[in-house]
């Protein structure tokens, strides 16, 4: 048995058992990817894949039991290494990141800039999608940390530490009327088009629970991911946005006025997700910590000892008093 008939089997798996996608993403070739499986089955004495034809179609019973454990030896290969390269070269290495348009433009840059100052030699790299995407990846150990509103909390094998907390505006063109609105309600939001973050995206599940909550069925008539393109469309006419309070610029946006809408929705909390066995570094600790200072090695290893959704409300509930709110409201209407 070789690692890379390991890494083989558990990259078909992720790849949807697409043989030439998994050879593509692993550099090798499809038909080298399909000799080492079959030797390893020969070598098991069962099929980890069932076949129609030459194609893979499922994987069987005895392959889930072998894949996963296939996957808890690659992470533990990848953790030998970050150890040895963090005793032989403590601060460089890479760092891999994914999470959303929102995060990515509007919470992370400063973050950032402070990492690189503090480590040049580390190598980082971004991917964006959405909420599942970035949890998808983070379980499956393709970037170190995933960062987002929703979803994290679907996937058990994440440790999940809450970041900071953020709430919404009502963003409108200049001399809208619900700017004479005070204090704004969300009776008076409902009664014109919105514009605002798709389904899964941004907390937008706490936007849909606040107006179900008072009975009221908004006409939502555009969607986006981007909180830029949903300013945008509101500067065309299409409807009021309602973004992320961080996402909006009074310098940057002009022709725009933010309302505050803090009091109508509840906060959402960012939260930072890393696999369970997932070896950390002193530089990923600290670009926590910088993310999220309240976060220290000791709660670190409180979040990874968690096993049950009890455990980790208990954890947040400790933290939550120590969640900062990362952004400003926009203005009073009135």
């Amino acid at each position: 048995m070789k690692l890379n008939q390991l890494r083989y089997i558990c990259e078909v798996a992720r790849r949807g058992l697409n043989v030439s996608a998994a050879a593509e993403a692993l550099y090798t070739s499809q038909p080298g990817v399909s000799k080492q499986i079959r030797l390893l089955e020969d070598e098991l004495g069962l099929q980890i894949f069932v076949r129609s034809g030459k194609q893979l179609s499922a994987v069987t019973p005895a392959g889930q039991e072998i894949i996963a454990e296939a996957e808890q030896i690659l992470q533990k290969v990848r953790n030998i290494r970050a150890i040895a390269q963090e005793h032989r070269e403590e601060n460089r290495g890479s760092l891999s990141i994914a999470t959303t348009h929102t995060q990515a433009r509007h919470a992370l840059p400063p973050v950032v800039a402070a990492f690189r100052k503090r480590y040049p030699k580390v190598s980082l790299h971004m991917h964006q999608g959405t909420p599942m995407q970035i949890a998808d990846l983070a379980a499956r150990g393709s970037v170190d940390f995933a960062i987002a509103t929703e979803a994290l909390e679907l996937f058990e094998d994440l440790v999940m530490l809450p970041c900071y907390r953020w709430n919404r505006s009502v963003v409108v063109p200049e001399g809208h009327p619900l700017t004479q609105i005070r204090p704004l309600t969300l009776e008076a939001i409902a009664e014109y088009p919105i514009v605002t973050y798709v389904f899964g995206f941004t907390g937008r599940s706490k936007l849909d629970q606040a107006f179900a909550e008072r009975g009221l069925k908004p006409e939502v008539v555009f969607t986006a991911t981007d909180s830029e393109v949903i300013k945008t469309y509101v500067g065309l006419g299409l409807g009021i946005g309602i973004i992320a309070s961080m996402s909006f610029d009074p310098v940057r946006d002009k022709g725009l006025v933010a309302l505050n809408a803090h009091h109508l929705f509840e906060d959402s909390v960012t939260n930072i997700g890393f696999r369970r066995s997932t070896y950390l570094r002193g530089y990923m600790r600290d670009f926590i910590q910088l993310f999220a200072p309240h976060i220290t090695d000791e709660i670190l290893e409180q979040a990874a000892a968690v096993r049950s959704k009890e455990e980790r409300a208990k954890l947040f509930a400790e933290l939550d008093p120590h969640l900062r709110l990362a952004d400003a409201p926009g203005q009073e209407p009135g």
